[in-house]
């Protein structure tokens, strides 16, 4: 049996792999994993919430089911570090009395070193006979060492310092992961369903597909479903980042999450609670925070090198110079011990996670599923941007808008589009439908798509072929009014569907997709920003696609393509580029966004396709997102670097410290724990970006 459990207070990449394994080591546990990103371990096997709670004792972790959206009882700060709160009066006792009791100043010192340190000493020890040197290790092996040659005010402050770090870094990290629970809180926990014509409230977990709930105005929704009575006004802030109202009818489909602001609705459920909408969220989240970018792996690896590193070179510190340089051995022990606190990598360690945690939790707050650190930082690197035109750039919502020709095929035009799949198909019948013309009746046989040129069928003995202007190339050329009004069309940014027979051209439609509102300002804002090129890649006639492009600003436009020539136009941005996203739907851009840097797909509220195929998801119809999304990534890669280049010049500064003999243990553990909460505050300023 697998189970999945909140965890509260780790603030470390190292005690999460500590808490891993003591959980691995519990009886009937066969497998676990803990995501230290998203704060969350998954357990297979047989175990209770008591023994996982046990066997993260030495960090006081708070271990919760999954779903339990109980807010928990936090004690005050000083109140759960009473220990700390007891070590720093003993210390600023010791202090008073330092100067006229040396003997009870030391004592007042020792008590202070092993009430703020015993939880650390216990874990340093286990580690040390283990032959483990984490950071508890170093931790307990300087302060011991301090205490032996006789600084005890040292180790007292070494003690103070990091029970202290430790305290707020927790409190850090857990405010960055509570960005992603707030998702799973704005879910109610029952629901108003109708049950043998009564209306009873259940646990929402209890909902089965086909149920009918009811919400009424000022309530949220509490399961995926469509509306079967009623229309409202429903705020999707929760899906889709945006807070404007959007009107439902019977018919429509409405998330688990989402505000209903002022009708009375009769919802039927669609989804169970694991699989809706918000869970599928949170679940690419948490994922995405398990899943290392390449800032990661660099950390990742050089922190395996680096503190044994310093192990042998404080051994080296401590022995050398009582040897060669005339050093008192307790100044050389002095010296060591200051420098294996150095070599405690948290900062390093801490200084992308906490980053990534925070800016993929930002970006789904606002609407922006980023599926992992790698692609979060690729998207910051991107130079070229690549859409799709049809349900991108423009609204989907292709309408008729010319007919020339003999309307009188209209319904054989009808009859063979209902059996395409192209999204213009609908345009088509749904002018059909309107015009009351019956073309259901009409038998289609040998009906055959042609994959990026159109579709042929036969109607009464004939064969028929609708398509484009380049699929009638030889018949178009024998018809002049024909030709004039396809260049007419197409130079106003309209698509031709042609019509006829092996040997004429019958009947033309115009079909216009109006350009969606906000594609204007993103493609401004994208060129504000620095993207070098933005390229339109359609398969729609190049005319229209130059017509629309030009209205927007798009600097390239390829058209009449097939989606193979769209695969090789991704590619030659690549060459040309280096780094290329390609923005599509997420169903016929398949191939291109997966062989882009970065493949985007938008209105992933409405779609699990678009969810599954891209590496980051618009969950709103629209793509006003985009150029947010590529900030908080360009800010995300600008943190990191920040946070390992400021870890890594503390960690040098304190070493070449060494050389004057100007290194203290208390200046060492400022500058590791000082380090260490800077670069947690400063990766949590990415929550803030909007």
């Amino acid at each position: 049996m697998k189970n999945k459990y909140k965890i509260e207070g780790m603030s470390c990449a190292s005690c999460a792999l500590k808490f891993e394994e003591n959980v691995k080591q519990l009886d009937g546990v066969e497998f676990a994993n803990v995501n230290f990103g998203a704060g969350i371990i998954e357990v297979t096997g047989e175990t209770s919430i008591e023994e996982i709670t046990k066997a993260g004792a030495f960090e006081k972790l708070v271990i919760k089911n999954y779903r339990d959206q109980s807010q928990t009882t936090n004690k005050p700060l000083l109140l759960d570090n009473w220990n700390v709160v007891l070590s720093i009066v003993f210390f600023v006792l010791a202090l008073f009395t330092n100067r006229t009791n040396h003997s009870v100043s030391v004592i007042l010192f020792l008590s202070s070193i092993i009430f703020g340190g015993f939880t650390l000493f216990i874990e340093g020890f286990k580690d040390l006979f283990k032959f483990n040197f984490t950071m508890q290790t170093l931790m307990t092996i300087a302060i011991i060492g301090a205490t032996v040659i006789g600084e005890w005010a040292e180790g007292a402050v070494v003690v103070l310092l990091f029970s202290l770090s430790e305290a707020l870094e927790k409190y850090s990290m857990d405010k960055a992961r509570k960005s992603i629970t707030s998702l799973m809180n704005v879910v109610p926990k029952t629901a108003v369903v109708i049950r043998d014509d009564q209306e009873i409230d259940v646990d929402v977990s209890s909902l089965v597909v086909g149920d009918i709930i009811i919400v009424k105005p000022g309530q949220q929704i509490p399961m995926d479903g469509e509306v079967v009575f009623g229309e409202s006004t429903i705020n999707q802030a929760a899906i889709t980042g945006e807070s404007l109202p959007v009107a439902k009818v019977k018919g429509d489909h409405v998330f688990a999450g989402t505000l209903n602001e002022e009708g009375y609705l009769k919802i039927i459920v669609s989804h169970l609670v694991e699989d809706n909408t918000i869970s599928k969220i949170i679940n690419l989240v948490e994922n995405a925070q398990n899943e290392k970018a390449p800032a990661q792996k660099f950390v990742d690896a050089f922190a395996r090198y680096y503190t044994p590193s310093i192990l042998i070179l404080s051994v080296i510190v401590i022995i050398v110079p009582p040897f060669f340089l005339v050093v008192d051995w307790s100044v050389s022990l002095y010296q060591g011990l200051s420098l294996l606190v150095v070599g405690c990598p948290c900062s390093l360690v801490i200084s992308t996670p906490v980053s990534i945690v925070s800016a993929i939790s930002n970006a789904a707050k606002q609407g922006v599923l980023i599926k992992g650190g790698i692609h979060l930082e690729e998207l910051g690197n991107v130079n070229a941007i690549a859409f799709d035109k049809t349900g991108t750039l423009t609204r989907g919502i292709p309408e008729v808008t010319d007919i020339y020709g003999n309307e009188v095929y209209l319904s054989y035009i009808a009859a063979l589009e209902k059996h395409s799949q192209h999204p213009l198909a609908n345009a088509v019948i749904s002018m059909a439908e309107h015009k009351g013309i019956n073309f259901l009746d009409l038998e289609i046989l040998n009906f055959t798509s042609l994959t990026g040129k159109g579709i042929q069928g036969d109607i009464d003995h004939l064969t028929y072929y609708v398509g484009s202007p380049k699929m009638f190339f030889q018949q178009l050329k024998k018809q002049d009014e024909m030709n004039e009004r396809i260049n007419l069309w197409q130079g106003e940014g309209k698509t031709v569907i042609v019509f006829g027979t092996f040997e004429n051209v019958l009947t033309i439609i115009a079909i216009a997709d109006q350009p969606r509102e906000s594609s204007y300002q993103v493609i401004e804002k994208l060129e504000d920003i620095g993207i070098m090129k933005t390229v339109m890649l359609t398969g729609d006639n190049q005319i229209t696609a130059e017509a629309i492009a030009n209205n927007l600003g798009i600097d390239v436009v390829m058209g009449d393509l097939l989606p193979e020539q769209k695969l090789e136009a991704v590619q030659s941005l690549k060459n040309e580029y280096s780094s290329v996203a390609m923005v599509g739907d997420g169903v016929n851009d398949a191939p291109a966004l997966a062989l882009s840097n970065v493949g985007i797909t938008l209105g992933g509220a409405g779609t699990d396709t678009a969810i599954e195929t891209a590496d980051i998801v618009l969950m709103g119809d629209d793509l006003s997102k985009l150029p947010f999304t590529i900030k908080l990534s360009r800010m995300t890669s600008k943190v990191i670097k920040q946070n390992i280049s400021f870890s890594l010049l503390i960690k040098l500064i304190a070493v070449l410290l060494i050389i004057p003999g100007w290194l203290t243990l208390w200046l060492a553990i400022v500058a590791d724990m000082g380090a260490t909460l800077l670069v947690t505050l400063n990766g949590m300023r990415l929550t803030r970006i909007k």
